[in-house]
């Protein structure tokens, strides 16, 4: 698995936010960018990220993922 195919499961899954992926192998590092993550709790935000690559993470092809998940406006305050 590489970091386009990661990338393209994310886009799939949320396809109303923007991903910039890095890693390979089994290890990757996401950050997730939507507002569908306005308003809520840290932990659930991320569950929506993880349930993307759950199939993924079960059989084993990603191992270790690090998630940040940001809204728009989170997003831009950061640039």
């Amino acid at each position: 698995m590489d970091a386009a195919t990661v990338k393209n499961l994310l886009e799939q899954h949320l396809p109303d936010c923007e991903f910039q992926v890095q890693g390979e192998g089994s290890n990757y590092d996401i950050i997730a960018v939507g507002s569908v993550f306005e308003g809520l709790r840290p932990v659930k935000k991320q569950q929506l990220v993880y349930g993307a690559l759950s199939e993924e993470i079960a059989s084993g092809a990603i191992h270790a993922v690090n998630i940040r998940t940001l809204t728009p406006a989170e997003w831009q305050a950061e640039a």
